[in-house]
């Protein structure tokens, strides 16, 4: 065979330069990122959503006031909004359908929920509200976390951190974009306060009704790894008279029963002879975690609570004021409840049975002293 047939030289000049629009055709293909791809390298991939609530709702509004509400592809979508569509607006368009504002009644198609109209155009006084709260309870990662904290105040931000990256599996190069849209969805649904110089979290988890889990599904999920043998105790301390002594059989016991462990309390639960001092010291060296109801700042619950931390003893900390906490112990995490609520008493149970748990799993937010 000729050496010009090997080399292409013997090819037409017409050939050659079909043979070169070709090859340079196909790198083209190959090196341009469509919309999709962008959406995934900008990291749509992760559970949460990158936006917050309100940037979110650009594109869902949109389609509802251009198009009617009617379903759409997201190039349509994003005309309507009157941006270009491009990889950026992949990841919002992700971000709104985590939201619960999106949804995709047929491949390659998106319309708004009824979310968006209940935010957009309320028809009582009390929708929008609601809507925002069922998007708090039912967005992947947020709800878990927000579940995590309710009732409580939210931790220093190197102690949500370590809770978000090491707990609820986010990146650590995507923590302070969480914290972000986190907090702005707490705010915009009205679920966080300020108390002092902290923010606490508000519990609306009770009679509200959303897709997510049932308080007891919840439970059961946390407890996933978590290993309890029948005769694991659960310590009390509290005070044994008034209204907050009768907390132990209608709260603490049924709520430690929940997670798994049997209760005791001094009094109740602890027999036998001799110093109730010794007997007490005994029931907190045996437990696997201990309890301490902190109102009304009882001289014995703390003595007991002093015992229980200088044992290195997890203590789930609950009060129903932040001044009955001593101040030296209010960086570690305090269940708050309100008994003016009338749904306290049940939400109680179910974030103490979860934070118990939650401490059995990892007890370093429940032990004072870690070294």
């Amino acid at each position: 065979m000729p050496e010009e047939a090997v080399s292409g030289t013997n090819q037409s000049a017409p050939a050659k330069k079909a043979v070169k629009k070709s090859a340079k055709k196909k790198a083209k293909k190959r090196t341009k990122a469509s919309p999709l791809s962008a959406e995934k390298a900008r990291g749509t991939n992760y559970a949460f959503p990158q936006h917050t609530i309100s940037k979110s709702l650009r594109v869902p509004t949109a389609i509802l006031e251009q198009n009617a509400g009617k379903e759409c592809t997201p190039k349509e979508a994003s005309k309507f909004a009157g941006i270009g569509y491009n990889g950026d607006v992949a990841v919002e368009i992700s971000s709104a359908n985590k939201y619960g504002l999106l949804e995709r009644p047929n491949p390659g198609f998106i319309k708004p929920t009824e979310l968006v109209r209940r935010m957009v155009r309320p028809q009582t006084p009390s929708d929008r509200l609601e809507a925002l709260r069922s998007i708090v309870l039912n967005t992947p990662v947020i709800s878990d976390v927000y579940k995590n904290y309710r009732g409580e105040n939210l931790p220093d931000q190197e102690f949500f951190f370590n809770t978000i990256t090491d707990t609820f599996k986010v990146p650590k190069d995507k923590a302070a974009l969480f914290e972000t849209v986190f907090r702005d969805a707490l705010t915009e649904a009205e679920l966080i306060e300020k108390v002092g110089d902290k923010d606490r979290v508000l519990d609306i988890t009770h009679g509200v009704t959303t897709e997510g889990e049932s308080a007891e599904s919840h439970l059961k999920k946390i407890s996933r790894g978590v290993t309890v043998q029948p005769t694991d105790t659960c310590f009390v301390m509290q005070p044994f008279g008034g209204a907050l002594g009768s907390y132990y059989t209608t709260i603490y016991e049924p709520a430690i029963k929940k997670a798994g462990l049997k209760p005791m309390r001094a009094d109740a639960e602890i027999f036998g002879t001799g110093k109730i001092i010794d007997q007490i010291w005994n029931g907190i060296r045996a437990s696997k975690i201990l309890v301490a109801e902190l109102t009304s700042r009882n001289a014995n619950v703390f003595y007991e609570l002093g015992l229980a931390h200088a044992l290195m003893k997890p203590v789930v900390l609950i009060s129903s004021n932040e001044e009955d906490v001593p101040f030296d112990i209010r960086h570690v995490r305090v269940i708050y409840y309100d008994t003016s609520d009338p749904f306290w008493g049940t939400k109680l149970i179910d974030k103490v049975a979860e934070n118990i748990v939650s401490a059995l799993k990892d007890p370093k937010d429940a032990i004072l002293f870690t070294t």
